[in-house]
């Protein structure tokens, strides 16, 4: 198994799971989280921000931690560095996420691990940005 995500696991993710808490996505437009949260929501997924500090993006209500989000989360995508990335992973096997996804460069195989254990689905160190047009020519995904 590729500990970073076999091609079933993310095509499972990207086809199945809908509602995804992005943990540390920016309002800054220019910023990586935004654009690939605002990717997901044009293709009809639901975004739920987790940012301390920000109100609202991408229309959407954000909440200071994943503990706070009042309704189930299916996938946990972590934009923050690895070194914290941990701590995220652990909320998301208490609120009962499905998968988590850390981004390019996210990388703790310790919080992976844990995941798994879990039951949870894991991708780390790619971008569903990247995967979804991926999948979407190999497999015809709208």
């Amino acid at each position: 198994m590729n500990l970073y995500g076999d091609q079933a696991t993310i095509e499972r993710v990207l086809t199945n799971y809908r509602t995804w808490a992005v943990v540390g996505l920016s309002e800054n437009p220019g910023r990586a989280s935004h654009r690939v949260a605002a990717f997901l929501q044009s293709r009809d997924f639901q975004i739920i921000p987790v940012n301390p500090v920000a109100g609202q993006i991408l229309g959407e209500t954000a909440y200071p931690d994943l503990a706070s989000i009042p309704e189930p989360v299916d996938v946990v995508d972590i934009f923050r560095r690895s070194s914290r990335a941990g701590a995220h992973v652990d909320e998301a096997i208490a609120i009962g996420a499905k998968a988590v996804w850390l981004q390019l460069d996210v990388i703790d195989e310790k919080a992976a691990a844990r995941a798994r254990t879990a039951g949870l689905d894991v991708i780390m160190d790619r971008c569903p940005a990247i995967e979804y047009p991926r999948l979407q020519r190999q497999s015809g995904l709208q």
